[in-house]
């Protein structure tokens, strides 16, 4: 007859301790906030993304507001040579809205004049608009700008 095994007892099984489990749930867990924060960092980046381009939207359209312009070639200086363009304007952002949740944005429209040559007199136009737009996160406004220019001679 066999003597029996005395070193492990009946039944006895084999199991993670309590300091491995522990460390396993840290290491599970840091990597599940790593990830939970880099989707939130995205859908802040793709919020800023649509602000930004529904801004540079706005600017464009003021711009080409500013190419359809009534253009004066009379000797006036050249912030009166076009006659219909509002200098400062307001307008909600091209965003989707639900209540009062609109976000507003303001251009300025600069127009300078440039003399490329004085025999023949040649000048253009240059029109920039500059879009103010605020982006909310954690509660603080924070302010970009968006820029475009052109260059425009009279007919």
């Amino acid at each position: 007859m066999e003597s029996p095994n005395l070193s492990a007892p009946k039944g006895s099984t084999r199991g993670f301790t309590l300091v491995e489990v522990v460390v396993c749930i840290a290491i599970v867990a840091l990597i599940f906030g790593g990830i939970i924060t880099g989707y939130v960092q995205t859908g802040y980046r793709a919020e800023w993304s649509g602000y930004s381009l529904a801004a540079q939207a706005l600017a464009i359209q003021q711009l080409e507001q500013a190419r359809a312009a009534k253009w004066d070639t009379l000797d006036q200086p050249v912030a009166d040579e076009i006659t219909n363009i509002l200098r400062v304007t307001w307008a909600t952002l091209d965003l989707p809205i639900s209540g009062t949740n609109a976000v507003w944005a303001t251009n300025y429209c600069t127009v300078s004049g440039i003399t490329i040559s004085t025999n023949p007199a040649v000048s253009v136009y240059m029109v920039k608009v500059d879009t103010v737009w605020p982006f909310l996160r954690k509660g603080i406004s924070y302010y970009f700008t968006n820029t475009v220019a052109g260059y425009y001679a009279p007919d």
